[in-house]
């Protein structure tokens, strides 16, 4: 008696970028580059020339990434090795060049050939499609996508994957059968995250000078002050998406950081690179309402964090030192908004109060390389070792202490006198600083603190209740 003929499943097809991995591998490559080789950037235009197949095959000469860092699609992930478990045959096809796209395919061992591009052809939509249609025949394959460019490939294909689908995609399919996969953050929270929208409190120094100096009464200059605000707001928003994308390899490494929305997939690296152009225009379009002097001030710090996104973050002492006069630079921004003078007191309590919070965060940083990788000798894009977690504590703590003693001084001269008719109730900020610091310092050194000071003062209950005693202090100083 004849056996029953077995019914071969048909090949499943599946795309790289956006699809099984989260990011665009060449986007992602090509910024790696530029990141730990600046110079390519004046041969990047000759390598674009040749076309994009060409370009993509010498970007891959060039530099390669981790395939185990990369934020692969863990749904997608988990149906393809059940598949695989069933004998069903897979084939990575990618218009990313064949040299990385095997790399990944030989990372996961679940496919059993690579159809991508050569150096030669981009194989991308129409050139997909007819690869696959003369390889596998019309419908005789499925296809796993995810964008546009595959509405080609699907027409094709028998069944229809869709991966992280967006609106365009969705309309194109106008109600047609799709088994569709979605493994991302909600949009406006993966945004929030990533333009850092918590980290603005940090630009509330703007408005320090102003409370400081006791000018309180001018509707006007707290419409400067909040115009400089979010201008810095923007600008710093800017930054953060910046140093995202080129700290994306290091971030994909960190236990954390890799579920940043850019490092993790959930936000588009073609997006990031439209953002910061925009966040910069929109920051310098409200600075032309306030003093040109603020607009100088403004492109000071932009200048200074981008040095520092792209190099003086890698260099030791130097990094915390560019954080500590950052935030004096916002000090010094709320002058140039309003016109009310700084003090130097004010000036040189915060440099050493903030260097020894940028010394804590760098310190919490490499305590806890420490502990996850202990046979670490440096920490990943940082210019530290772990033996220097002694020097970094005694650093920081003293740094905090003299901002302490400068405090002591401050409420010791004759200008405290000028705005507190009981300064002698001042002295007690000093106990109560003093105590933060030390706080701040006893959970790091026990890896308690996270490496985002200004997180866990958000959420910290001693901290809020530091502030209100300080506020109490400060009230009782002037209308006692």
């Amino acid at each position: 008696m004849a056996e029953a003929p077995t019914t071969v499943p048909r090949p499943l097809c599946v795309d790289l970028d956006g699809t099984l991995v989260k990011t665009d591998t060449f986007a992602q490559a090509l910024l790696l580059l530029i990141r730990t080789r600046p110079a390519v950037i004046f041969s990047i235009p000759r390598w674009a020339a040749g076309g994009l197949a060409s370009f993509k095959r010498r970007i891959a000469q060039e530099i390669q990434l981790d395939p185990a860092a990369l934020p692969f699609h863990q749904g997608l992930l988990t149906f393809l090795k059940s598949e695989r478990g069933k004998g069903r045959e897979l084939v990575l096809v990618t218009a990313s060049d064949a040299l990385p796209a095997r790399v990944i395919a030989e990372h996961l061992g679940l496919f059993s050939d690579v159809i991508a591009s050569d150096g030669a052809v981009n194989l991308k939509a129409v050139r997909k499609r007819d690869a696959l249609v003369a390889r596998f025949g019309e419908k005789g394959f499925d296809y796993a996508g995810n964008a546009t460019d595959d509405l080609p490939v699907w027409e094709s294909a028998q069944e229809v994957i869709s991966v992280n689908p967006d609106s365009a995609v969705r309309r194109a399919f106008n109600g047609g059968s799709a088994r569709i996969f979605e493994d991302r953050q909600p949009r406006v929270r993966a945004w929030i995250r990533a333009l850092r929208v918590p980290q603005w409190l940090k630009n509330s120094l703007i408005f320090l000078p102003m409370l400081l100096a006791h000018q309180l009464t001018d509707p006007e200059l707290y419409l400067q002050a909040t115009l400089a605000f979010f201008a810095f707001s923007f600008a710093a928003s800017a930054v953060y998406v910046f140093n995202d994308l080129f700290d994306l390899h290091a971030d994909q490494h960190h236990p954390r950081k890799k579920n940043r929305p850019f490092a993790a997939g959930d936000l588009s690296l073609l997006s990031a690179a439209v953002a910061v152009p925009l966040l910069v225009l929109a920051a310098f379009g409200l600075s032309l309402l306030l003093p040109t002097l603020f607009s100088a001030v403004l492109f000071l710090y932009l200048l200074i964090t981008t040095l520092y996104s792209w190099r003086l973050k890698q260099i030791a002492l130097l990094d915390v030192m560019t954080l500590a006069g950052l935030y004096a630079v916002r000090i010094l921004a709320g002058t140039a908004a309003y016109g009310i003078e700084t003090s130097t007191w004010l000036i040189a309590f915060s440099i050493f109060l903030f260097f020894s919070l940028a010394l804590v965060k760098r310190y919490a940083e490499l305590h806890e390389a420490s502990q996850i990788h202990p046979e670490a000798v440096r920490v990943r894009g940082r210019g530290y070792r772990t033996v220097d977690l002694p020097l970094l504590a005694g650093f920081g703590a003293g740094s905090g202490c003299v901002s302490v003693l400068v405090l002591a001084l401050y409420i010791n001269s004759e200008k405290v006198m000028q705005f507190y008719s009981r300064p002698a109730i001042l002295w007690l900020l000093c106990p109560l600083l003093l105590y933060w610091i030390a706080r701040f310092w006893l959970l790091a050194g026990r890896g308690e603190l996270s490496d985002d000071p200004l997180d866990f003062s958000a959420r910290d209950p001693q901290t809020w209740l530091i502030g209100a005693l300080s506020a109490a202090v400060l009230l009782a100083g002037s209308v006692l």
